[in-house]
């Protein structure tokens, strides 16, 4: 199992295939293994080299409790970490919800190391969604989570939820996001699941930034974990158009 060490922290990822390198970066309480389960990696690996990274506090990555340490530029680093570790100087990254929080971090620091840019579920612009209560909390997060999906949320252990709860209070920064990804001088993808109830939104918010949009089946977590088969037939051919 691969580790790069980055910031003092390690930092696990997994290669499958071989060819140009797609990085898939996973969103919030789930691990690089998410896009194996949804059927991404095994699509895309007889093409592509496919590095799956878990993201600090997550999966076999360190889990520190400092906050400081879930900056969107050090975590940036971190995936820039992975592809200096593979001795490769751009990548095509794909990031979903959390990991497209991540991905837009590389766009806004480190655009030249990017071949091409997808963010899947997450508004680049807004960042969460509010709720009729106001912004989100990561405790709300955590109980809405627990209801719908508690698979996701049975790891997370007293001794690592300070590191899971500083992943989620980084998500609200979002300065100079925008102009990150449409200046990020690399084709951008900004992929949506049609149950999603932000689909229309994020569609106007692509074609208003002059951005090409992806919509597949499922929700926010359904777009990767069940119809990822579909995704990445449409994330292949839009990575193909961009490699040697």
């Amino acid at each position: 199992m691969p580790f790069v060490k980055h910031r003092g922290q390690r930092i696990h990822y997994t290669v499958d295939g071989d060819g140009p390198l797609i990085v898939l970066q996973h969103g919030l309480l789930m691990s690089g293994q998410s896009w194996k389960r949804g059927g991404i990696v095994d699509a895309l690996a007889d093409r592509y080299r496919v590095a799956c990274v878990d993201s600090l506090g997550h999966g076999e990555s360190d889990k520190p409790y400092e906050p400081a340490l879930y900056h969107q530029n050090q975590r940036a680093g971190d995936i820039v970490a992975v592809l200096d570790d593979l001795g490769c100087e751009r990548a095509h990254l794909v990031g979903h919800s959390m990991g497209a929080w991540l991905a837009v971090g590389v766009a806004k620091y480190y655009p030249e190391r990017l071949s091409s840019l997808v963010l899947g579920g997450w508004d680049f612009v807004n960042g969460l969604p509010p709720t009729s209560r106001g912004p989100l909390t990561f405790d709300a997060f955590m109980k809405f989570a627990g209801r719908v999906a508690p698979e996701l949320v049975q790891w997370v252990t007293p001794a690592c939820e300070p590191g899971v709860r500083a992943c989620f209070e980084a998500l609200g920064q979002l300065d100079g996001a925008r102009q990150a990804v449409v200046g990020a001088g690399a084709p951008v993808l900004i992929w949506e699941g049609r149950d999603d109830p932000a689909h229309d939104q994020r569609k106007t918010l692509a074609e208003a930034a002059g951005l090409a949009f992806l919509s597949t089946a499922g929700d926010h977590l359904g777009m990767l974990l069940v119809h990822g088969a579909e995704a990445a037939k449409n994330i292949r051919a839009f990575a193909a158009r961009y490699s040697p």
